[in-house]
């Protein structure tokens, strides 16, 4: 449920709140103004950018008016709370957005000679940029101004950042000058160290003070000289979705007893299914939009791992609501693939990417994250092999997939190289029994090892 972001506080003022996003929805950090105070802004315009538990998003203006702030960026406040108005003459009516402001009582421009429009000054008009570009581009000193942003709406990520850091590298070794922070020139000033000779390991190759302290430019600099280190020892807020992830899994951790079961399953033929699906359907088909269909199905077959602890008891979820782990600029988000048993491979490869796409980008809407009652862990990217992956609460049980990795197995007695992934099923012992729970994992791994069972 979604209230607007706007009350009427008197005739020709509108009072712009923090919208509740979600029945669960109590506060949210207002992240940045995208207009500065004392603009003129237009309904549906980008205004500010909030960051809930879940999800950060841009709010559009839902009036005309002069913005008057509030409540300053950064700041934490409840839902409904008044964080601006929008102040509009007497008179004026909303306009269409992208159309020019008129004020009252200015005259009447010639529609044959339009005025032409203003060039926008960065001053006025911060560059709309996400958390974590902010603070890469503080720490590697980079002006957010002129970089082209990749993000929704032109916003400017860290992948952008971390590019303007490559080309400012490649250009400055064009002009002879190593590319190295501050911190690094004064060290290897002082320790007599060549950074001609020394290879970065920054962004863009950028030249840290570890890399010249491995070059041999050891012990401190002149206290008159040595900076604060601030990369290493800043201190990030605890606070936001950081927060909300901290309370979830401690809380997981105390009240429920797992256990993790560990199996080692041949995954040559889902290697081969998925490239012969992605030929056969000329698009890409994630192995973890498979794993998801597979999953599905063994929990339509073994429903007593699809439950959650009630206040009346061990409740039988009906529906089969699968979320995949993902790894955002924000940290770890679970967009949930809901009624995961009733759609077929091509729709949950479809769904799983538009939920990922929208987590990544800090787009997610409250019904995206919502509503799992099983949870799949993916970490085979980073060449990790096997974990004991924390149950997301209130399920009951997540699956954590390592890499898939070819090695020397035996088969029918001859040894042969086969494609093989290693599973871990963590489970609620409270609510699931060891048995159960092997059954479950077992049935998993017969369907990775024939995964054409799927279209029985």
């Amino acid at each position: 449920m979604t209230q607007d972001a706007t009350t009427t506080d008197s005739e020709g003022t509108y009072q712009v709140v923090m919208p509740k996003l979600g029945l669960t929805m109590t506060e949210a950090t207002l992240v940045e103004w995208l207009k500065a105070d004392g603009e003129q802004v237009e309904k549906g315009e980008p205004l500010f950018v909030l960051e809930s538990e879940k999800s950060t998003l841009e709010i559009e203006a839902p009036a005309n008016g002069t913005l008057q702030i509030l409540v300053p960026a950064c700041e934490t406040v409840a839902v409904q709370t008044p964080i601006a108005r929008l102040i509009r003459e007497a008179g004026t009516r909303d306009r269409a957005p992208g159309t020019r402001y008129q004020a009252p009582n200015s005259p009447i421009p010639n529609l044959q000679s339009p005025i032409p429009d203003a060039p926008i000054s960065n001053t006025q008009y911060p560059v709309p940029a996400s958390p974590q570009a902010r603070a890469l581009a503080r720490r590697l000193g980079i002006s957010l101004e002129g970089i082209t942003g990749t993000g929704i709406r032109g916003m400017v990520v860290a992948a952008d950042v971390e590019r303007a850091a490559a080309s400012a590298a490649t250009a400055a070794g064009e002009a002879g000058a190593p590319h190295a922070s501050p911190v690094a020139r004064r060290l290897a000033a002082h320790a007599g160290v060549d950074l001609s000779a020394v290879v970065g390991s920054g962004p863009g190759g950028r030249i840290m003070r570890h890399d010249v302290e491995k070059a041999g430019g050891t012990g401190p600099l002149p206290a008159e000289q040595e900076p604060a280190r601030q990369a290493q020892e800043a201190i990030q807020p605890f606070t936001g979705l950081r927060a909300v992830i901290a309370e979830r899994l401690s809380a997981s951790w105390r009240e429920r007893p797992h256990v993790t079961l560990t199996t080692e399953a041949d995954a040559t033929n889902l290697v081969s299914a998925r490239q012969q699906l992605i030929e056969e359907l000329g698009e890409k088909v994630a192995y973890d939009a498979l794993l998801v269909a597979l999953v599905a199905r063994a929990l339509r077959e073994q429903p007593g791992i699809n439950v959650s602890l009630a206040e009346r008891g061990i409740e039988q979820i009906s529906e089969i609501n699968i979320g995949v782990a993902i790894d955002t600029e924000r940290g770890l988000l679970v967009p949930v693939v809901h009624d995961a048993a009733d759609k077929n491979l091509l729709q949950v490869q479809r769904t799983l990417a538009e939920l990922a796409g929208r987590a990544r980008a800090g787009r997610s809407l409250p019904d995206d994250l919502s509503g799992g009652t099983f949870t799949i862990s993916n970490l085979g990217m980073f060449e990790v092999d096997a974990f004991t992956p924390i149950i997301n609460p209130p399920e009951s049980a997540i699956l954590g997939v390592g890499r898939i990795i070819a090695k020397p197995v035996a088969v029918d007695r001859q040894v042969v190289v086969r494609d093989t992934m290693v599973l871990s099923l963590s489970f609620d012992h409270r609510l699931i029994d060891g048995a159960p729970a092997a059954r479950f994992l077992q049935r998993v791994k017969q369907l990775i090892e024939r995964p054409l069972a799927l279209a029985v």
